[in-house]
């Protein structure tokens, strides 16, 4: 005879996976066709593969072209474009195509891998905060609202000058060439999860009343795994959102600390240190203003333009209207 746990817990998965059935697919389908129609989002989203297919090519493009984007040459400064250089060269004679490839690779990953942390950050919070409620949501609330109240470029500036020799961490860490990018994801991080944590709080505090959450927690399923099968999967689309949009702010928060030398160091390129760069050379050689300023200016639009396609598509009004 089967023991009453097993059978709890064969009705439970039953009940679950009756819940999963319907018209998800039917859902999912909708949800893309209505992306389709966003033709920004969509002419966004082929800009933004081809920035990172193009990025992801630097070596391919540093080998084809046989040069080498950390070599100085002083008898090749700031030359006009050619065969041999097709945006010319920088202030050291470097070749200024593959140099704005490698520092797109270095922005976009910052941007991403720091969106995605932030992500991760503000859903925790904010699913915790929502299904438990009471004193808990209060404290975390409490901090989400102290982070959002500090003044977010000054106290990036003044967490970014800390000297890292004197914070006890390991003299290899400290003097790797990595480290800025490292500290740069962090400090943004740490400050960048709020709206996620908000959004997701909200989603939940609905959720968590909804009848397939009542039946779960009736079948006996716990708080870890209500929160991790029924009520994240539905609270997940403001967090795509937010995340989407959040990636241009985020490039635009690096490329002004890099630009106060603050951000990504030397020798490593980024898009925001080129800027830094090119500042004492505006007149001289505008074009090595330019074209980091303007990939800085492409990217964050059509992230933007990406992030309201999403919104509109996945907007469960809108998707009651289709």
């Amino acid at each position: 005879m089967p023991e009453p746990a097993a059978d709890a817990s064969s009705n439970l998965l039953a009940a679950e996976a009756a819940l999963a059935t319907g018209p998800a697919r039917s859902v999912r389908a909708l949800l893309i066709r209505r992306f389709l129609q966003h033709h920004l989002a969509l002419v966004s989203l082929a800009v933004l593969i081809a920035l990172g297919a193009l990025a992801a090519a630097a070596p391919l493009v540093e080998s084809l072209l046989a040069v080498d984007a950390n070599q100085v040459n002083l008898l090749a400064l700031k030359q006009a474009p050619s065969l041999a250089h097709p945006l010319g060269t920088d202030e050291l004679g470097r070749d200024l195509l593959v140099r704005l490839l490698y520092g797109g690779q270095i922005s976009l990953l910052v941007a991403v891998v720091t969106a995605l942390i932030s992500a991760v950050i503000g859903t925790i919070i904010g699913v915790i905060a929502g299904y438990y409620g009471g004193l808990l949501d209060s404290l975390l609330m409490r901090l989400t609202d102290g982070v959002i109240a500090l003044p977010l470029l000054p106290l990036l500036i003044v967490l970014a000058a800390i000297d890292l020799s004197k914070t006890g961490l390991p003299e290899s860490l400290v003097a790797s060439e990595n480290v800025s990018l490292y500290r740069i994801v962090i400090l943004i991080s740490l400050v960048g999860w709020t709206t996620v944590a908000r959004l997701v709080r909200g989603a939940t505090l609905s959720m968590k009343t909804r009848e397939f959450v009542r039946a779960a927690r009736g079948l006996g399923a716990g708080a870890p795994r209500i929160m991790m099968v029924h009520i994240l999967p539905n609270v997940i689309s403001p967090v795509i959102v937010a995340t989407t949009l959040s990636i241009g702010n985020i490039i635009l928060l690096e490329s002004v600390l890099s630009f106060l030398g603050l951000g990504i160091q030397p020798p490593i390129p980024s898009w925001g240190n080129m800027l830094t760069n090119a500042q004492e050379l505006i007149w001289d050689a505008p074009m090595l203003a330019m074209w980091p300023g303007l990939m800085i200016f492409i990217t964050v639009i059509a992230f933007n333009f990406l992030g309201d396609g999403l919104q509109d598509a996945l907007d469960p009004r809108a998707v009651e209207k289709a």
